[in-house]
């Protein structure tokens, strides 16, 4: 598949061709349904993951830093199944990876101890920066949660290493000892044009390599999508656009 090609927009960002979106809207409908959030860039239902000048160390798709291990919306309580990125450019050096590292294979790397500290649903997860743009003050987060849940040999997490928090010493030590074994068994794909990948997201977490921003117009440039198996009928109702789901202020109290 060939990637259309970059246009400019009134805003400065890139905009991709509808061929490349039409690719990623089928992938979406094939796994579940796409879906966008309220919250989250007006409710687009495609992202553009490229860097933006003066936002390089946020950690979003804005940004160039390296962005460890984690699962998408780990506040959200509709958090999506699925994530599709897809590369249209890669990096000036070719070298910034797309990490991807599943907790089944970390678990085999776990103390059974540190394995039921974070089946408690005592953590705490602060909203990604993608939701509280406009938000000033400090960060809300989510409700209490399990890090790791479901049968000891079909795992699956809510983690986000910059995000999640615990309440004490040991589920601090838990979460450290949980990013550790999620580097242990990443796999980094240094995508090419073209190139997609699709993340379970309740199994695997992914993250970026660093890489340097040039603003020249040829930066590393991804398409993001998500897609949700089945959208509550509660949700549907609720949503003030097709396939965008309703602001957690709208929410909140529901789940």
């Amino acid at each position: 598949m060939r990637a259309g090609p970059s246009l400019p927009s009134p805003t400065g960002q890139r905009t991709a061709s509808t061929t490349t979106t039409g690719v990623l809207m089928l992938v979406a409908e094939l796994l579940g349904s796409l879906i966008g959030y309220a919250d989250e860039k007006d409710g687009a239902l495609v992202h553009e993951v490229h860097p933006v000048r003066g936002e390089e160390q946020r950690i979003e798709n804005t940004g160039s830093v390296a962005f460890d291990f984690h699962t998408e919306n780990v506040h959200h309580p509709l958090r999506p199944d699925f994530l599709g990125l897809l590369c249209l450019r890669r990096d000036h050096a070719g070298m910034a990876a797309t990490r991807v590292a599943s907790v089944r294979e970390a678990a085999a790397h776990l103390d059974p101890r540190h394995v039921a500290i974070l089946r408690r649903p005592e953590f705490h997860s602060l909203y990604p920066t993608s939701f509280t743009r406009g938000i000033h003050g400090e960060r809300p987060a989510s409700g209490p949660h399990p890090v790791l849940f479901g049968a000891d040999d079909r795992l699956f997490m809510r983690f986000n290493s910059h995000n999640t928090q615990a309440v004490d010493d040991a589920g601090r030590a838990a979460l450290r000892a949980l990013a550790e074994a999620l580097e242990h068994v990443s796999h980094d794909l240094v995508l090419a044009p073209g190139d997609l990948v699709v993340v379970d997201n309740h199994v695997a977490a992914h993250g970026r390599a660093g890489f340097t921003a040039r603003y020249d117009g040829h930066d590393r440039w991804l398409r993001r999508c998500y897609s949700l198996r089945s959208v509550p009928r509660w949700a549907e109702e609720m949503m003030a656009r097709p396939r965008v789901l309703p602001s957690l202020a709208d929410i909140r109290g529901v789940l």
